[in-house]
């Protein structure tokens, strides 16, 4: 029991290297702060694209989708941030992954935006537009707010995944906080600094897990 705590929960070790992990967390907070707004941003025009008039567009718009989901994105980053430098397209490791997140995650979020979209009746669109709204209006101040609603905690379980996937930017050294812990790890030869990121995590998503769980309970009584 002593072994597996100097070597998972060694006190001593973990303010040691907390200096260095706690950067790391800075850097996944930014890393968030970033891929989050922009898969938010990017699903809902990947959402109102595939709705278009145009069978054209839809039709892109349905490869798009199916090819990034089904690209794994640790796949998408390497050959984002590996590969294309032998085309001559050369990113730092932050955009590279935000670029890799952009594209997985605007057609996963896309996914939950067309869902919610599809479940307002078009009943509600015609209504709207009788009272002289256009098209554009309508989608804005009618249907898209009842349809966020309607998949809000399915956006939320996404963006906790989203929080979760900000780890695999350690491939490409980008210092958050898993990479961070284990720099920490190799100079100090104990998991302690591993743990530690585990906490962070822990203590990033907790919180926002539990609302997630009672923000369904309480849809589920209504």
């Amino acid at each position: 029991m002593e072994q597996i705590i100097q070597q998972f929960f060694n006190i001593g070790i973990m303010i040691e290297a907390w200096p260095i992990v706690w950067r790391g967390l800075g850097m996944t907070l930014m890393l968030s702060a970033a891929v989050i707004p922009l898969g938010l941003i990017g699903g809902l025009i990947v959402a109102l694209l595939g709705g278009s008039r145009f069978a054209l567009v839809r039709g892109l718009t349905i490869i798009y989708v199916d090819l990034f989901r089904a690209i794994p994105p640790l796949v998408l980053l390497i050959f984002i941030y590996s590969a294309l430098p032998f085309a001559g397209i050369r990113m730092s490791p932050f955009v590279a992954v935000c670029l890799a997140f952009f594209l997985n995650n605007s057609s996963y979020y896309g996914e939950v935006y067309r869902a919610g979209i599809e479940s307002i009746g078009s009943g509600q669109r015609e209504a709207a537009r009788s009272t002289g709204l256009t098209q554009l209006q309508a989608m804005r101040y009618v249907i898209l707010p009842q349809a966020v609603r309607n998949v809000l905690p399915d956006l939320i379980s996404n963006t906790i995944e989203v929080v979760k996937l900000t780890s695999l930017a350690s491939v490409v050294a980008l210092p958050e906080v898993l990479y961070s812990s284990d720099m920490a790890r190799s100079l100090t030869y104990n998991a302690s600094p591993i743990v530690m990121a585990a906490i962070c995590y822990l203590v990033i998503l907790w919180p926002a897990v539990r609302g997630l769980s009672r923000f369904e309970q309480k849809l589920a009584t209504h």
